[in-house]
């Protein structure tokens, strides 16, 4: 035992651990423990005054998410975080007079690590990233406890790249990466409520209101983007050659994200498609959901959600049934056959098509002859609704129905495809002549 002893390093933590005990137990530690004490009990009561206001501010905000989320995990972590900002202020009190805080500082390290946890896994979905920050909260409050915060801050100083007079140190690269995270974040929150609150204003079209959501959104991220670099202490000039070349390279390796990107701006500019809208692309139709910075969301009746490049939209054909107004004819081809009464069979044709409630009064619908087919006389329904976006397979079927009800009660017949073969005889010695048999 006494050769353990004279090692050094078991000689240092055994002086570190009489220190410990002997720094447990002075007046100091009591006093520091008094104030934590009634520094927590303090926050308690004031947590106990505001989350009822929060609780209300998050019921109110249920339809952003991320800022229902925020207020959600502050709730929560409301008592802890008036904690954290009045121990913090009483530590910088304490060093203010001259008096260096042990347990006061080991007490905001604990709580600044617990409530950093709380907020972030609140909005991390992965669970890894989630560990990952849990450990680097964990670490850093261990360091900063026991002191070695500033020399581990040196060292990812100290590992770095020079660029010319630009150096990108560990740290750095740490650093940018958490203020971007987090601006990003704040971005896409201020972003959302701001959406959320154009959208709420009925002067603006659709279009108007997406158009300046989007800039607004662009706008928020380029500024979270500059200000974290800024943050880091990186001079922007610094990169202006070398962003230069890579801004080149990018834009070649992009170039159809930042078509699709223009090409959304444009039609939100032009007002060609906006959410709401019923437009026909390709073989299919459904409903413009929303406007991305890089596709139009269009939903078919079938419930399967497209998502189309907004360059496409722009270079191709695209019907848009609801542009101007949401008026609609609709052609219904049916055929009667030649020994039925068609001035009979066309007006309940009209008779059917008025009495499906969607159908629009005026114009109200017709019914025409188009031409004598090869087995039925062909006519053809036209009638005109104002909701496309409800469909039009599914009215044209209580149509069909209505005509085929009428029909059979009036004696109309509806034919089907037939072919007339005529045989003509003939002089069984001349086809002999032609087709002899076998004897």
């Amino acid at each position: 035992m006494s050769e353990l002893q004279e090692l050094p390093v078991i000689h240092f933590a055994i002086a570190e651990w009489h220190l410990l005990i002997e720094h447990l137990f002075s007046v100091q530690s009591g006093i520091e423990l008094g104030i934590v004490a009634f520094v927590g009990l303090l926050a308690r009561v004031a947590a106990g005054y505001h989350r009822p206001k929060l609780l209300a501010q998050a019921e109110v905000h249920q339809n952003n998410q991320a800022l229902y989320r925020l207020l959600s995990a502050v709730v929560v972590v409301l008592a802890p975080l008036y904690w954290l900002v009045l121990q913090w202020l009483c530590n910088g009190l304490a060093q203010q007079l001259g008096f260096e805080p042990g347990l006061m500082r080991v007490t905001a390290s604990l709580l600044s690590a617990w409530v950093i946890i709380r907020i972030a896994t609140t909005f991390i979905y992965s669970p890894l990233l989630g560990r990952a920050v849990a450990v680097i909260a964990w670490t850093v409050a261990a360091l900063n406890i026991v002191g070695w915060l500033g020399q581990s801050i040196d060292l990812l100083n100290y590992i770095g790249v020079d660029f010319g007079q630009v150096r990108i140190s560990l740290f750095t690269v740490i650093k940018g990466m958490f203020a971007l995270g987090v601006l990003l974040w704040v971005s896409n929150v201020l972003a959302t409520f701001f959406e959320n609150r154009i959208k709420a204003i009925p002067d603006l079209t659709p279009s108007v209101q997406e158009l300046f959501a989007k800039l607004f959104k662009i706008t928020v991220i380029f500024i979270a983007v500059v200000t974290s670099i800024s943050a880091v202490g990186i001079d922007l000039t610094a990169f202006a050659v070398i962003g230069g070349a890579v801004g080149v390279g990018i834009g070649l390796g992009l170039q159809k994200i930042v078509a699709n990107l223009i090409s959304g701006i444009i039609l939100l500019m032009d007002k060609s498609i906006k959410p709401g809208d019923v437009i026909a692309v390709a073989d299919y139709y459904g409903r413009v959901d929303s406007l991305g910075a890089r596709y139009v969301s269009v939903t078919t009746r079938d419930g399967i959600e497209h998502l189309i490049p907004n360059e496409d939209l722009i270079v191709n054909r695209v019907e848009n049934w609801s542009h101007s107004n949401n008026l609609y004819r609709i052609r219904l081809p049916i055929g009667v056959h030649y020994k039925s009464d068609v001035k009979q069979a066309m007006a309940l044709c009209v008779e059917a098509a008025r009495g499906a409630k969607r159908v629009l009064k005026e114009p109200g619908p017709v019914c025409l002859l188009r031409r004598f087919g090869d087995s039925s006389v062909d006519l053809e329904i036209r009638y005109w609704i104002d909701d496309p976006m409800n469909g039009r397979a599914n009215l044209n079927s209580e149509i069909l129905l209505s005509v085929w009800d009428s029909f059979k009660a009036h004696g109309i017949e509806i034919p089907y495809p037939q072919r007339d073969l005529h045989l003509r005889s003939s002089d069984w010695n001349e086809v002999e002549k032609h087709f002899p048999t076998a004897d």
